[in-house]
């Protein structure tokens, strides 16, 4: 499962996953004046804000290049259903769009594949590419060294907390835990002094899928030292060393001394859901370990109209584990735009990005979709600073931000970490257990590509 909405309402998306699958278009035909887009469209049809921000800037596109069509493909479905529905697509020259919007997750997957061509040369030729922060410049580069896609936008992460039941606690209202060991003694003083309330989720275990390992493990894993999960340099995975261990450990400590919620709804797969539409709203909820994006469900478009949370909610950095440099840590996701490698007309795909990365149009569509900003321009722009109570917060963490190892077996990976959290959330094993089982797994993910820490 996606570890965020590309859209608003993504808890309502979600929702409708079992959806059918709906392909608008044809991708089919090699008109050299027509570009061809693919992109994902909401399951949700009351949700329509990408395809009026794309239309817009196909008229655009089309005033300024006379001649020149723009046919928007837009494939109604669930995230894992889109990418697969893409990659058929990208897979012959008949049916390759020219065009694709790609989960950062999963782009190193389909370059393996050979389904997307790398943009070197048009980037060094674009000068707009050195306002991009170098953190999201990562997000779509291989192991070869080449850029396949270009994003537009981000997300981050950090504890949102409420500081009504903080006052009640006695804790302050501009909180700023400086380590791991802050954040439980903020957590276990809510436990004694506000009875009833959840003083801390982490998401964890197999359940919440991705959202558990990103947001969960992987926030707490990125504050123990550098490249902790897979090392670029050595071009291999990281057993689970000490910091590994550590934020198990972390893990186990929220849910053994029931700080968090109650091990069977930490598990549900829907956690996510009420941590927004239930828990946050009613005040149930004191800090939760959550995205840059959580506001979207709370305003009077939203699945939970929630007026006053802005001023009941309050945002920190996620500390490092002993408060070493940077001192904060954040984990992104997001999406990029890519050219398959079986474009007919990939000059002019490359035409359509560069009117999509107008500084206009980017303010634009970070606004609409919720985004982070991954340009510095657009994050110095005053309607972007001003779309959302804490979107400066949120994109001050781009700073600090990290991009999971978007390779093939990453996914595999990812469920033998989901399957180590759950041990130590439930009790069935010790961190160091739990650790161990991960590193035999790993192996064998890996074909032993490995090195410890």
């Amino acid at each position: 499962m996606p570890v965020r909405p590309t859209a608003p309402l993504i808890l309502v998306a979600a929702a409708l996953a079992a959806g059918s699958l709906t392909a608008c278009g044809s991708g089919s035909g090699s008109d050299p004046d027509t570009v061809k887009i693919v992109y994902n469209r909401s399951t949700d049809n009351k949700i329509r804000f990408k395809d009026t921000y794309l239309e817009s800037v196909k008229q655009q596109f089309e005033k300024a290049h006379p001649g020149k069509k723009v046919q928007l493909i837009p494939v109604q479905a669930p995230d894992n259903d889109y990418a697969t529905k893409a990659q058929q697509m990208m897979r012959s020259p008949k049916t390759a769009p020219d065009l694709v919007y790609e989960d950062t997750f999963r782009i190193n997957a389909d370059i393996k594949a050979g389904y997307l061509r790398p943009l070197d040369d048009y980037l060094a030729k674009w000068d707009t590419w050195d306002r991009f922060v170098d953190s999201a410049k990562s997000a779509a580069k291989a192991e070869d060294g080449s850029t396949y896609g270009v994003p537009d936008g981000t997300d981050t992460r950090g504890l949102w907390f409420n500081k009504k039941i903080f006052a009640e606690a006695g804790l302050p209202a501009d909180w700023r835990p400086r380590n791991w060991d802050e954040v439980l003694d903020a957590a276990r003083t809510v436990k004694e002094k506000v009875p009833g309330v959840i003083p801390l989720n982490v998401y964890t275990g197999k359940g919440p899928g991705e959202a558990a390992v990103m947001q969960g493990f992987e926030m707490l894993l990125y504050g123990t030292g550098e490249d902790p999960l897979y090392d670029p340099s050595a071009r291999k995975w990281v057993t689970g060393g000490q910091g590994f261990r550590d934020a198990l450990e972390f893990v186990g400590t929220v849910y053994g001394e029931k700080l968090g919620p109650d091990v069977s709804d930490a598990l549900d797969p829907n956690i996510g859901t009420r941590v927004a539409t239930e828990w946050f709203p009613e005040g149930k909820l004191a800090i939760s370990l959550d995205g840059s994006w959580m506001g979207q469900n709370w305003i009077n478009e939203g699945p939970k109209e929630w007026p006053e949370w802005s001023t009941d909610l309050a945002q920190a950095p996620m500390p490092t584990r002993d408060g070493q440099a940077p001192g904060t840590v954040s984990m992104s996701g997001g999406w990029a735009w890519a050219i398959p490698q079986k474009a007919k007309n990939p000059d002019l795909a490359w035409e359509f990005i560069k009117t999509q990365q107008t500084r206009d149009n980017a303010v634009e569509w970070d606004v609409v979709g919720a985004q982070i900003a991954v340009r510095e321009d657009v994050a110095a722009d005053p309607r972007y600073l001003t779309s959302m109570p804490g979107i400066e917060f949120f994109t001050g963490l781009v700073e600090y931000t990290h991009y999971r190892p978007a390779l093939p077996v990453y996914p595999q990976v990812s469920t033998a970490i989901g399957e180590a959290m759950e041990k130590v959330t439930t009790g069935d094993a010790s961190a160091a257990e739990a650790a161990k089982e991960y590193d035999e797994q790993l192996g064998t993910i890996t074909d032993g590509a490995v090195v410890a820490k």
